[in-house]
């Protein structure tokens, strides 16, 4: 069994981030809406800029593990977590192409951005105690897409 460690839980955020981008972007350019276009081109520039965060975080990780109630606690639900539901997959463009409307594309979005929120939260738990501002940082910015898709949703963009 590998082990995972605080190094290896951001870079599965990173994965997250940059799949997110791909999707956003594909999902502008399926867009006719200027104003969806618009809108997914932002989200997908501040996933840009979460990846970013995240790097450096990962940079200055090492082998950081979380104390545990049993040996393997938060590998066990993370690797659930994952195997049970990838947020944003590489082949995400694909599903973009085959939703037939730009409010499919936000309910979609609007999922994963729950689903990012909620990995980032159990992240905390794997990472050393001086990164929590950080990833609440990015936590917050996730909620602030939610609140902009579940806008844009209401608005029938």
């Amino acid at each position: 069994m590998s082990i995972l460690n605080a190094y290896d839980v951001v870079r599965f955020a990173i994965r997250i981030e940059e799949d997110g981008k791909e999707f956003y972007r594909e999902a502008a350019r399926m867009a006719a809406n200027e104003d969806a276009k618009a809108l997914f081109l932002r989200l997908a520039d501040e996933e840009v800029g979460h990846k970013k965060i995240f790097d450096e975080m990962a940079q200055g990780l090492g082998d950081y593990a979380p104390a545990e109630t049993y040996p393997g606690e938060y590998v066990a639900y993370l690797r659930d977590y994952i195997d049970g539901k990838v947020i944003f997959r590489k082949d995400m463009g694909n599903a973009v192409s085959l939703m037939a409307t730009v409010l499919l594309a936000i309910d979609f979005a609007l999922q994963r951005e729950l689903d990012s929120i909620l990995y980032y939260q159990e992240m905390r738990a794997f990472v050393p105690e001086r990164h929590f501002p950080t990833i609440d940082a990015i936590i917050a910015e996730e909620r602030k897409h939610f609140a902009i898709l579940s806008e844009a949703r209401k608005r029938n963009l």
